[in-house]
């Protein structure tokens, strides 16, 4: 089997733990030997054992006192640069150098400071033979959360919503009425369980009443993020009841009251989907869905501040509203879900 084989299979590993390690990578890792993989493993969960650590200890398991000899002769291949510093686990790299792997492929480069180059340097000085940059856009891609994170100084941010067949995105009068069907609801509530946060205003918040959880799809509820300059959304509502953590972003105060964090920022009207992306940051919140309302959307539309746009279409039209925003980027694919449309945009300046 080729290098970009096992890689690929490294990715189907990390996906497994998709909405369990941010602000972590996702990694996979197979160890190969005598043309067989011998050892597999990814990192599950934030805070716990990385990938390579897991796929060694497979090897330990499946072959005992056999293992040590069979890591001497193996090849270990992993999407992402094995770590060199001590962080809430010790360096895989060192492990790797420790059972004195023969060779070692990697996908992508690890562009955290504490890594980026000095896992595969500690792997060289110790003989092991390094290659990397196999499938390293895909890689990326798979990773882009992460990376993002990193390069940017900000969540990766996905930007949500739903509109009917000729552009209307909401009802005039404010009044809730849905756009897409069953199967794309149950579809957003898998795609808020992959994700860090989801963001939506205050008009959004007061008129739809939204749960903001992944009630629907089995997996962890993300953070609920809610815009509420003079916090006017009424105590009554579901984003305050104890499903998951909330924050509100507001001029008033800053406070915990059990899963309700108030978090105030000044002068919210100016530069506010900067200011949002940056706290989200120091937050290590890594990614975000932003689901409404108009003005909130368009906010981040007009500053540039997102990276991936998922839009559901209807069949059905109405005769007003209020117009969907406008997105200008790459169209990256279109598919049917139920009687939707959904398109899905990546942001031409990345």
């Amino acid at each position: 089997m080729s290098d970009e084989f096992y890689i690929k299979r490294c990715l189907d590993l990390a996906t497994l733990a998709s909405g369990s390690v941010s602000p972590n990578p996702m990694v996979g890792c197979v160890i190969v030997a005598d043309g067989k993989i011998i050892g597999e493993g990814y990192h599950q969960e934030y805070g716990k054992a990385h990938a390579e650590p897991n796929a060694v200890k497979a090897v330990f398991d499946a072959y005992g006192k056999e293992a040590e000899n069979l890591l001497k002769r193996a090849t270990a291949y992993v999407n992402l640069e094995p770590c060199a510093h001590f962080g809430k686990t010790p360096p895989c790299a060192d492990l790797l150098v420790k059972h004195q792997l023969n060779r070692v492929v990697i996908g992508n480069r690890d562009p955290f400071s504490g890594v980026d180059g000095k896992g595969i340097e500690r792997l060289k000085n110790a003989g092991i033979e390094v290659v990397s940059g196999i499938l390293d856009d895909e890689c990326h891609y798979f990773n882009r959360r992460f990376f993002t994170r990193i390069k940017k100084q900000r969540p990766y941010i996905i930007l949500k919503w739903a509109e009917t067949a000729n552009g209307y995105f909401a009802t005039k009068d404010g009044h809730q009425k849905w756009i897409s069907g069953a199967l794309a609801k149950r579809l957003a509530h898998q795609w808020r369980s992959e994700e860090d946060a989801v963001l939506v205003g205050k008009q959004t918040a007061i008129m739809d009443n939204p749960q903001l959880t992944s009630r629907e799809w089995p997996g962890k509820n993300p953070v609920r993020l809610v815009i509420d300059k003079n916090l006017q959304v009424p105590l009554s509502n579901h984003i305050f009841n104890n499903e998951a953590k909330t924050i509100i972003f507001n001029e008033i105060k800053t406070d915990v009251v059990d899963n309700i964090h108030y978090i105030q920022m000044e002068d919210m009207h100016f530069y506010l989907a900067q200011k949002i992306a940056f706290q989200l940051y120091l937050m290590d919140i890594q990614s975000v869905i932003i689901e409404g309302g108009a003005k909130i959307l368009s906010q981040f539309l007009s500053t540039n501040l997102w990276d991936e746009a998922r839009i559901f279409t209807s069949s059905s039209s109405w005769s007003d509203g209020v117009p969907s925003p406008n997105i200008n980027g790459n169209l990256q694919e279109t598919v049917q879900v139920g009687d939707d449309k959904l398109s899905i945009y990546l942001n031409d300046i990345r």
